[in-house]
């Protein structure tokens, strides 16, 4: 009978260290996912700043920063006042003299609709 409890006890302590290293291993395996995860965070983290910075570059070179494109706008703007401002200039006399004669010469005519009586 000591033998059979003795067997039994065997196989009790054995369970228990077979469900404490299952146990380990679990944890293990829990603590490496985790680590797996945050390692692939940080690569993503890495090829995410990767990718902004080239697609800044990508920018600054075709496209150049939004102070350049503000200058560049201002600068298209003067030249378009400019070139307005000149267009007036040349076409203000020629302009104002042909409204003038409108006003001036007045041509009475009889209306096209007038019948005589």
């Amino acid at each position: 009978m000591a033998s059979q409890t003795q067997g039994i006890q065997q196989l009790l302590a054995a369970e228990k260290r077979a469900a404490e290293k299952v146990s380990d291993a679990r944890k293990r395996k829990a603590r490496r996912l985790k680590q797996a995860k945050e390692e692939a965070q940080d690569e993503i983290e890495k090829y995410r700043q990767e990718r902004e910075k080239q697609f800044r570059e990508f920018e600054a070179k075709h496209m150049g920063s939004k102070e350049d494109v503000a200058a560049r706008i201002d600068a298209d703007t003067r030249v378009k006042i400019e070139e307005m401002n000149r267009a007036v200039a040349v076409h203000k006399d020629p302009v104002m003299l042909k409204i003038l004669e409108l006003v001036y010469d007045i041509k009475p005519e009889l209306h096209k609709n007038y019948r005589e009586a």
